[in-house]
């Protein structure tokens, strides 16, 4: 019987569809016309940044920006963060979960030890004679084979391994979000504090002029609305400084969480912008490589396969099963006759339970999951326009951030000429202190919105680098990344995932 098992199972196969990735889509471009070298300008940051078709990208990408303090942050938040730790969980609980499927292709051996004390009635056997009352012991090995002639158990299993791959690339995903909001964050907080620097620079010129007007005034130079509309300006440029402290207080919390650390014990951590430096090479994957690149692609790839296998989960339930069951043993009224020849027990015998009427449940399962697997589909083909769209953005972004950056400097440069101007003619008196003010409030804006967009076009690059994907395929993890148990730098992934199931099966 043991033999006519196994002949049966090598030659049984596993019912519903055999998985196949889905093929790249057959585009040659991220956007409708041909990139090109962005612009350049004077200035911190306004160097031409220039795309590179195929490059690499490293690991720890973020180390293009030259930035110790960054650096330090992001392997502080991958030595520390709870949600990467909780989907390195994620990741352990679904390999766990595969282990144990695994076991349902095996023979399943139990011990059992009994010991009872019984009373029962001649009249149980037809007979009327009178009670006895006698002890039972038992010791027995029970064994239990459900033989996946159809394949059912190896579809869950498939179904489950489906699954460790989707935690693997969420694992990848909130990797890559972690380090990306950790430079995002930092950005912002070089660019506040850009903002709050420039402003206070702008607020000690007006106070000094505005202690000139009032000179002026006391002098007879100039009227009282002179002072008024100084005093107003010199107001309207301290309103902007609480909101810029806000800010630059929620950036230095935002990385305090992001690095599993309390606000009240977090040291702010100051950033400079014009200490970062822009990478002029930009690397650029071939577009059909980026469904490889991205674990959200990735995953959701995954999250079909697990989908496909619910078709043969439920496929398989229309065929009969198959079980061989056994045990061994012995039962004797005293512990000391255990395992006598004489009371040795045995038993072998082997089931079918075919499926005859359920009502068109089992059919009804079979179409819902094929309708489970389309919605899958969908939703892969969905992420992966997504993923598309987010670099075509990207990229688009960075060739206006470079543009705007050179109208920005123009503008800031004129604001500062026409201020200039405007001082010398007020001195001169060929001017009034209106066109002063003006002047004022022009270079101010001007000198706000040149770090804002500079600030962006950092921004962007690190949104590049995120949107291709990061550095995963370079086999290379950061020392911290390495460091943690399980690392993700040690796990399959992709044609080596599907092999090493294959060979688990065989």
């Amino acid at each position: 019987m043991l033999a006519l098992a196994v002949g049966v199972i090598l030659a049984g196969c596993a019912v519903g569809p055999n998985f196949h990735p889905p093929q790249p889509p057959a585009v040659k471009s991220f956007t409708s016309r041909p990139l090109s070298e962005t612009a350049s300008t004077s200035g911190h940051g306004g160097k031409a940044q220039r795309f590179v078709m195929g490059g690499k990208i490293a690991a720890d990408w973020w180390r293009v920006f030259h930035s110790p303090q960054l650096n330090a942050l992001i392997e502080r938040a991958l030595a520390q963060s709870p949600t990467l730790k909780g989907a390195k969980a994620r990741l352990a609980q679904a390999r766990a979960n595969l282990a144990a499927a695994n076991g349902g292709l095996y023979p399943q051996f139990d011990a059992e030890l009994s010991a009872t004390r019984q009373k029962f009635s001649g009249a149980q056997f037809g007979g009327l004679g009178g009670a006895s009352i006698f002890n039972l012991y038992g010791a027995s090995l029970n064994a239990t084979w459900n033989l996946d002639i159809f394949g059912g158990t190896r579809r869950s299993i498939e179904a489950q391994a489906a699954q460790v791959d989707y935690q693997h690339d969420q694992l990848r995903a909130t990797y890559l979000t972690l380090v990306g909001s950790i430079v995002s964050t930092a950005i912002n907080a070089a660019s506040y504090q850009a903002q709050f620097n420039a402003t206070q620079t702008i607020l000690r010129a007006e106070e000094r002029a505005f202690d000139l007007v009032r000179a002026q005034e006391k002098a007879g130079a100039v009227s009282r609305a002179d002072v008024l509309q100084a005093r107003a300006q010199l107001a309207a440029t301290r309103t902007k400084l609480a909101p810029l402290r806000q800010q630059l207080a929620q950036s230095q919390h935002q990385l305090a969480t992001l690095t599993g650390t309390f606000p009240g014990q977090w040291q702010p951590v100051q950033f400079n912008i014009d200490k970062l430096t822009l990478p002029g090479r930009l690397p650029l994957v071939v577009p059909s490589s980026l469904v490889r690149r991205r674990p959200d692609i990735r995953a959701a790839e995954s999250a079909l396969h697990a989908a496909s296998a619910s078709i043969g989960i439920a496929t398989a339930k229309l065929y009969p099963s198959f079980s061989i069951t056994g045990s061994y043993g012995s039962q004797a009224p005293d512990v000391g006759d255990l395992f006598n020849p004489v009371t040795t027990i045995w038993n072998i015998g082997a089931s079918l339970l075919a499926p005859l009427f359920h009502g068109g449940a089992l059919h009804a399962q079979k179409r819902a999951a094929v309708a489970a697997y389309k919605e899958s589909l969908a939703n892969y083909q969905q992420t992966v326009l997504t993923a598309f769209r987010q670099v075509a953005d990207v990229l688009r972004a960075l060739e206006n951030d470079a543009d705007g950056l050179s109208a920005q400097r123009s503008a800031l440069t004129a604001a500062q000429n026409s201020l200039d101007l405007a001082q010398v003619q007020y001195k001169a008196g060929a001017a009034g202190f209106l066109t002063v003010l003006t002047a004022v409030q022009q270079f101010q804006q001007a000198q706000l919105g040149y770090v804002q967009t500079l600030a962006q076009r950092y921004q962007d690059t690190a949104r590049l680098f995120n949107a291709l994907g990061g550095g995963w395929w370079n086999r290379k993890q950061p020392a911290a990344m390495q460091s943690l148990p399980g690392s993700v730098a040690a796990l399959p992934s992709g044609g080596e995932r599907t092999m090493l199931r294959a060979d688990k099966r065989r």
